[in-house]
């Protein structure tokens, strides 16, 4: 409890430029002499503090006093800041969370700089998406199972109850990572495609194996793409294939091998270069291409 008291009452001091012990004392609950065995005890540590006589006086720390020195180095100091800033860089910061922040950069006295910029959402409102965050971050530090309908990468509904992990950024997705007790595996589940969520009282005890091999919620069925592109979509090209073989054709052109998981949104990707690409194997995506490209004629006719 004391320790407690002499971290509030630093913090106070470091918020306000003067206090007098008649305050720390009603603030705690505590009497004026035990406010200034705290302030003795405090000054042992070697923090400067001092109390003045007066009209205006009070207890004070000296104006370049800084907590750091103390505890923790300039370089820990600024990890600590980047590390809350990037919380909220990534769209998961909370109320709590600014709070946090505020009073560390008040200790360090040092607001930290913001030396790169994190930005995972989109251009629209993400109001959604924060609310979604809040419920899994929730479920997580709690321990408690989630339910929510789950489509597949074939569009197919179910319903799932799973018991949340971590939230993972991947290959351009947000994903939870949760244990599927009905399936008895480690799951990824992709925000996007998850809806109605529900965060359940029922708890779990579970921790992320170090070594484990995370699959999305069906097996999955990787396709070998070899493309060419135009070198008008060399923007694309460099933008969404860009740890994949790449070779630059006499005319300027792209050949690209690349490897996804099947399903319906692959030949919408593909589609949406246009007359820009074109796809040289496999054979069955090209009939594949072919076949939506003749049903989508027939919208038109």
């Amino acid at each position: 409890m004391r320790n407690e008291r002499l971290f509030g009452i630093l913090y106070t001091l470091l918020s306000e430029d003067s206090v007098t012990a008649k305050e720390l004392a009603d603030r705690f609950e505590v009497s004026t002499r035990t406010i200034y065995r705290d302030i003795d005890l405090l000054s042992s540590f070697q923090i400067p503090v001092y109390a003045s006589k007066g009209k205006n006086g009070g207890i004070h720390l000296l104006d370049n006093f800084k907590f750091d020195k103390s505890l923790l180095s300039k370089e820990e100091q600024d990890q600590i800041l980047f590390a809350l800033q990037s919380m909220k860089k990534l769209g998961v910061y909370e109320e709590s969370d600014m709070e946090l922040s505020e009073k560390m950069q008040r200790i360090f006295q040092n607001k930290g700089k913001e030396w790169i910029h994190i930005d995972f959402t989109d251009w629209k409102n993400s109001s959604e998406q924060d609310t979604f965050f809040h419920f899994i971050k929730q479920a997580v530090l709690e321990e408690r199972k989630i339910e929510f309908d789950y489509y597949n990468l074939h569009g197919e509904k179910s319903k799932r109850i799973v018991e949340p992990l971590q939230i993972c950024f991947k290959h351009k997705a947000w994903y939870v990572q949760a244990y599927e007790e009905e399936k008895s595996d480690y799951r990824f589940f992709k925000v996007t495609r998850i809806k109605n969520l529900k965060v359940l009282n029922e708890t779990f005890i579970r921790d992320m194996p170090r070594e484990t091999i995370v699959k999305e919620p069906q097996e999955l069925n990787i396709i070998y793409l070899e493309l060419e592109i135009t070198k008008e979509m060399a923007y694309r090209v460099y933008d969404e294939f860009e740890n994949d073989e790449i070779t630059v054709t006499k005319e300027g052109n792209f050949r690209i091998k690349t490897a996804y998981p099947e399903g319906e949104w692959v030949y919408g990707f593909l589609l949406s270069f246009g007359e820009y690409l074109r796809v040289i194997s496999p054979t069955e995506v090209i009939e594949k291409i072919k076949e939506k490209l003749t049903n989508s004629m027939t919208q038109y006719l």
